[in-house]
């Protein structure tokens, strides 16, 4: 009987590997756009390295994109992908540039629990650069979202 019991928590034991368990290499998502982390740090600042590519966050209020409001297009830093229009741009308080939506199909979503708990992370389709988070606490009278985004993941192209 020992035995039995014995090989039960056993099986047990190793029968708990999950695919929440699974490393990164084995979950990571291959995106359009690839470079090896020395192409990215020579073609990036070191603070969109950090943010883009370390998943970072600047410092609220220190982005100059935190109070740009022409007409034009937020394009990825890293990839040149247009991610947001300036006609869904707002002023959220937060300190960073916020959205009430992105260009679809040019953002990609995961979960983060880098604080503890569940967060929705944005990430541009095409290079997979980190780019902020998403929030259910946006303007009521148009998506409810607010796409809270770094400064430096964006590059502002002003309409012409």
């Amino acid at each position: 009987m020992k035995r039995i019991v014995i090989v039960f928590i056993l099986g047990l034991l190793f029968s708990c590997n999950s695919s929440a368990q699974k490393n990164d290499t084995e979950t990571k998502k291959e995106f359009p756009v690839t470079k090896t982390e020395a192409e990215w740090k020579a073609q990036l600042t070191s603070e969109q390295f950090y943010v883009l590519r370390k998943a970072g966050t600047e410092r609220p209020f220190s982005s100059p994109l935190n109070k740009e409001y022409r007409k034009g297009i937020f394009h990825c830093a890293a990839c040149n992908t247009p991610l947001f229009k300036s006609d869904h741009k707002y002023d959220s308080g937060t300190g960073w540039p916020s959205f009430d939506r992105e260009i679809e199909g040019n953002v990609e979503y995961s979960t983060d629990y880098d604080l503890g708990y569940a967060r929705t992370e944005e990430h541009c389709a095409t290079c997979g650069g980190h780019l902020g988070h998403v929030f259910g606490d946006g303007p009521r009278s148009t998506t409810g979202k607010r796409h809270c985004i770094n400064g430096d993941a964006l590059k502002f192209v002003p309409e012409e």
